[in-house]
């Protein structure tokens, strides 16, 4: 299995290599932005460790290029700077994950691990038939939704909610699952998920169904009675 790793340091690049091989991975790397996509596109490998700091070209326009150009492989930031920001706009822009620096090998690999344990449960784009709840429609990899057949103008964090919700309709989510979704390892109130799903809620509206608030458990969505 193949990593591409996209460090400029010289000796965390040298660690992160001799990791990577020790957890049965081969690696290619790169120490530059032009040359990270290249590689990207050209070895399409099993996993993309990236540095958001990059001489050439920025860590987020590489990600935000790569999936552009429709490449889908699971990408975790590694990230020395300090603000939010970055970290959501890496997560807005299609990284999967992200461990800021300093960080321990073990939990790089766990994150690892846990990355390619979702990408081969999840069914291969041919699959990807449109679902449908009431006239709330979407395809399973949850890309885009429509109202019947408009387009629903979702921010983000709405977006992967309502992903989250229609996994499995009439089933209840939690409130820490679905605080972890949305918001992933930003430090936030345990109810925070609870103003991203009351506007989430308005936009339902006219879709026929309905996020149903389950006290002290959290969530679920099923068609409107």
């Amino acid at each position: 299995m193949k990593a591409l790793v996209v460090e400029d340091d010289a000796q965390m690049h040298k660690s992160l290599c001799r990791a990577l091989a020790r957890w049965g991975f081969t690696t290619a790397s790169a120490m530059d932005g032009p040359e990270a996509l290249l590689q990207w596109q050209q070895l399409r490998p099993a996993v993309v460790l990236l540095d958001l700091s990059l001489p050439g070209m920025d860590g987020l326009n590489v990600l935000q290029q790569g999936r552009a150009l429709g490449l889908t492989t699971p990408v975790l930031l590694l990230t020395a700077r300090g603000t939010v920001g970055d970290r959501i706009l890496g997560l807005n822009f299609g990284a999967d994950d992200y461990l800021a620096k300093p960080f321990d090998l073990d939990e790089l690999e766990a994150r690892l691990r846990a990355l390619l344990r979702r990408v081969q449960s999840t069914p291969p784009a041919s699959l990807d038939r449109p679902r449908s709840l009431g006239s709330l429609v979407w395809e399973s990899s949850g890309a885009a939704f429509y109202c019947g057949e408009e387009p629903l103008g979702l921010t983000p964090r709405e977006a992967a909610l309502l992903r989250a919700l229609v996994e499995r309709p009439n089933y209840a989510h939690t409130k820490e699952y679905l605080n972890e979704v949305v918001f992933k390892h930003e430090e936030v109130q345990q109810d925070a998920v609870e103003v991203v799903a009351h506007r989430l809620r308005k936009k339902l509206d006219a879709c026929g169904v309905t996020i149903v608030t389950l006290r002290g458990v959290g969530y679920l969505i099923k068609a409107a009675a």
